[in-house]
């Protein structure tokens, strides 16, 4: 089993937040895999459990994160490497997506959270950006802010890249995803 873990902050006033898009990508996962999968609330956690994969919505809010993470992780024996946290980034431009095997937390507050929690910085990630050129001079109100018209343009075919990378994820390691889905793409005009 695997399990994929989507961050965000429960509750409609958080629902289309630039926080959100873990819980964004794992919905539109449900949505086009499995639309019949019913959650059940434990450990602090929506879980939504398939055949060979978990979808996870911590409901801790997004500073406790990891308490969740952990308790789901422990529950049902998976390692680490079986994992995907997504979750937002302000240092990955708008419209971009990375994977990664590990690494810090940066200053995402629920990854500090993640790695705090399970005790380790070795666990898969999917970095999301909602970045743009000039940094918001206060970040709470801007992540906790909903996308603009233009910005869900840009940001929803990055929910569908990681709806592929998910369902890629189900059947292959973490380094096999990362080749696949952090190649560039090249915009191919018509002229």
């Amino acid at each position: 089993m695997k399990a994929v873990f989507g961050l965000g902050n429960p509750g409609l006033e958080y629902a289309l937040s630039r926080h959100n898009v873990g819980f964004d990508v794992i919905d539109l996962y449900r949505k086009v895999h499995a639309p019949r999968l019913k959650g059940r609330l434990m450990d602090s956690a929506l879980v939504y459990k398939g055949r060979d994969l978990f979808l996870v919505k911590p409901m801790t809010y997004m500073n406790a994160s990891g308490e969740a993470v952990n308790a789901i992780l422990k529950r049902f024996r998976i390692p680490r490497e079986e994992a995907l946290i997504i979750y937002d980034d302000l240092d990955i431009p708008l419209g971009e997506m990375k994977i990664l095997a590990s690494g810090g937390p940066g200053s995402h507050k629920g990854m500090i959270s993640v790695i705090s929690s399970i005790g380790s910085e070795e666990i898969p990630r999917m970095r999301i950006g909602i970045g743009y050129e000039r940094r918001p001079r206060d970040q709470v109100d801007y992540v906790l802010g909903e996308f603009t018209t233009d910005e869900w343009e840009k940001i929803y075919p990055v929910f569908e890249r990681g709806v592929e990378a998910i369902e890629a994820f189900r059947t292959m390691d973490i380094h096999g995803v990362m080749n696949r889905f952090n190649r560039r793409l090249r915009v191919v005009s018509d002229e």
